[in-house]
């Protein structure tokens, strides 16, 4: 690693923190015992991505401070205190009995995230949801102790979510980062370009390629429908049902917004409501 890397430091903070996220990191709704450990996992989470999405330093020093983070999770670096997260997070899953291979997952994922800017295909971009996304999901289902049956429904519900969040933020990832998270057949089938999004507003194409996109998301998020009635623990189940909840809001919210025009989330209340809406139903069903 080059001399300047150690001056900056390793991270690079982005500023975004738990209320960025579409779901409900570490909430009340996990328990006590297990939060430290959420915590601890989303900490190098955030920091991995914002390496991945920092546009201060090039692919190649991107992929060599993952790389440091990798070895750490590994145990290969102990002591380095440029990766203190991945030190921690190491500790974590010692401590806990879960696999690094959800962290390794993901930071493969944000390796991809440093030089793949295109995705020819859907089957491509589920690919990569699948380093990016599912790894969380299995996470937490592994803390909390859950069979590995219930991944399938839980890499669904991940999935959806980081794919609603590409779309959130298609402008803003093209004209920051070059990146598109659109599969490109679906754009060239409209007759789009990747230009398309540096615009003041969605083309007719465009609406109907992100409707095309959201189909296909509410496929996924009707996989994990029956995921929080599955889960043993019933917080895990509360925070499942929540998180479900907000997805299928956010994907409906999609529906009628132009994320080109404007920023389109949930409202604070909205979102409030939605995790104690999903949450509710998942107690009295489950």
């Amino acid at each position: 690693m080059n001399g300047n890397s150690y001056l900056t430091g390793i991270e690079i903070p982005s500023g975004k923190d738990k209320a960025y996220e579409n779901f409900p990191v570490g909430s009340l709704f996990i328990p006590p015992r297990l939060r430290p450990h959420v915590n601890t996992f989303y900490s190098f989470a955030r920091a991995i991505d914002d390496i991945a999405d920092s546009n201060s330093i090039e692919a190649p020093e991107k992929i060599e401070r993952l790389t440091g983070f990798e070895n750490a999770i590994l145990g290969k670096d102990k002591t380095s205190p440029g990766f203190s997260k991945a030190h921690s997070m190491r500790q974590s899953l010692e401590e806990t009995g879960v696999t690094n291979q959800h962290c390794i997952d993901l930071i493969k994922a944000f390796k991809q995230d440093a030089s793949k800017l295109r995705y020819e295909n859907w089957d491509e971009l589920i690919d990569y949801c699948q380093m990016s996304a599912a790894p969380v999901g299995r996470f937490l289902l592994d803390l909390h102790g859950e069979s590995n049956k219930k991944y399938k429904a839980s890499d669904a519900l991940c999935n959806a979510l980081q794919i609603l969040n590409h779309l959130q933020d298609c402008k803003d990832d093209y004209l920051t980062l070059n990146r598109v998270y659109l599969p490109l057949d679906w754009m060239q089938n409209n007759g789009l370009e990747v230009e398309c999004l540096d615009a003041s507003k969605s083309r007719p194409e465009l609406k109907s390629l992100i409707h095309r996109v959201l189909d296909s998301t509410a496929e996924l998020i009707n996989l994990a429908q029956y995921l929080p009635i599955d889960l043993a623990n019933k917080r895990l189940a509360m925070e499942a049902g929540a998180i479900l909840n907000v997805a299928s809001r956010l994907e409906k919210i999609l529906r009628r917004k132009d994320p080109l025009a404007e920023s389109v989330k949930l409202s604070r209340s909205q979102y409030v409501l939605g995790c104690l809406f999903g949450a509710s139903k998942a107690l009295i069903t489950g």
